[in-house]
């Protein structure tokens, strides 16, 4: 009986304690490389991303530019004062018109005869309160009935003067000195009171408005003299005077502030385009400024993130000054090379480590 060869059996069991042993050396060496990447996430997550800037002194230029719309001096809507059909129409669009002219008339015999009804019922009661002063006289009328002839004489007298009023104000008449920029009605149309006929805009005087913020409003005020510029002609400048500053800011803590253009050659700039307002200050020295939007919540809060030399993160209390575009002026609370955190505020609080991001 020969003996069977344990070789190829033998061979077999290496292999595969082998390949076990190769298997579990790669497995430890992963594991090894995740706890190494694990620990250095948890290195990074410890840290918050932020931007930075460092704290310099810098010119205080406080030149400003602000942009708006021309608008209209004056702009106003003509309506009907009476009810009538329109039997003429005097002006078109576009016609440049003056204060006191007719611009339409409404049919006025209905009126005529209100008129003429109203001044006979005022010859009557003129006579009965004649009558009544005659038999006053004599002792025919008591006074209460010469006082109430008296009174129907003036309501007599008053009806007459309404009626005129209103035969006067069938002829539609414009009350300032403007352009028809446009025409509601066309002759034949009825209106009522109240109906718009006209939209008319004085061009003669226009303004532009726009807002500043707080930093300069300050140093503004009523009759100072503005360049004015417009988009569609930017190689001319135009003059213009400051005539209303609001008193209270917008949402947007901005103030509103009317320019009237009061060099306007040619009429060249109108209604509705696109100018803007350059306002130049004496140079005001060096000075310390930051980022408008490193400010915790708002400018008004005064409070900035500092960051530290150990990369932590500290508040800081600080009296702003002017705001100038997108930075603030810094009064006190901060020294120059200090390093100011200008964004991830949101995730900081007291002490948070900081990680700066370009």
């Amino acid at each position: 009986m020969k003996k069977r060869s344990l070789k190829g059996p033998l061979l077999t069991i290496l292999i595969i304690a082998g390949l076990f042993m190769l298997i579990g050396w790669v497995l430890s060496g992963n594991k090894k490389k995740n706890e190494e990447k694990t620990a250095v996430a948890a290195r990074i997550n410890a840290y918050v991303s932020v931007k930075t800037g460092q704290v310099k002194k810098a010119d205080m230029a406080l030149d400003y530019v602000a942009n708006g719309n021309f608008e209209a001096a004056q702009q106003l809507d003509l309506s009907a004062e009476n009810s009538g059909r329109v039997v003429q129409v005097l002006v078109s669009e576009g016609a440049r018109v003056k204060r006191g002219q007719v611009l339409a008339i409404v049919n006025t015999d209905q009126l005529s005869v209100d008129l003429e009804s109203a001044e006979a019922a005022y010859q009557n009661a003129l006579k009965d309160k004649q009558r009544y002063e005659s038999a006053f006289q004599t002792g025919g009328v008591t006074r209460q009935q010469l006082d109430q002839a008296t009174l129907a004489l003036s309501n007599a007298e008053a009806r007459v003067a309404q009626s005129r009023i209103r035969i006067a104000d069938a002829k539609v008449k414009s009350s300032i000195d403007a352009v028809v920029n446009k025409r509601y009605i066309e002759p034949g149309a009825v209106v009522a009171p109240g109906t718009r006929m006209f939209e008319l805009v004085n061009v003669s005087r226009l303004k532009l408005k726009i807002t500043v913020n707080e930093g300069l409003v300050s140093r503004l005020k009523s009759g100072d003299e503005v360049e004015v510029r417009a988009s569609v002609y930017p190689d001319k400048k135009f003059l213009g005077k400051i005539t209303f500053i609001a008193a209270r800011a917008d949402q947007a803590l901005n103030f509103p502030v009317e320019i009237e253009i009061v060099q306007n050659e040619g009429q060249l700039l109108r209604a509705g385009m696109y100018g803007t307002a350059l306002f130049n200050f004496p140079q005001q020295g060096d000075g310390i400024m930051i980022p408008r939007g490193a400010f915790v919540g708002s400018v008004s809060s005064n409070e900035v993130f500092v960051m530290n030399a150990d990369s932590t993160a500290s508040i800081r209390k600080v009296v702003a000054g002017a705001v100038i575009g997108d930075r603030v002026e810094i009064l006190q609370g901060l020294e120059e090379d200090e390093t100011v955190i200008t964004s991830g505020q949101i995730n900081l609080s007291e002490g948070s480590k900081v990680m700066p991001v370009e």
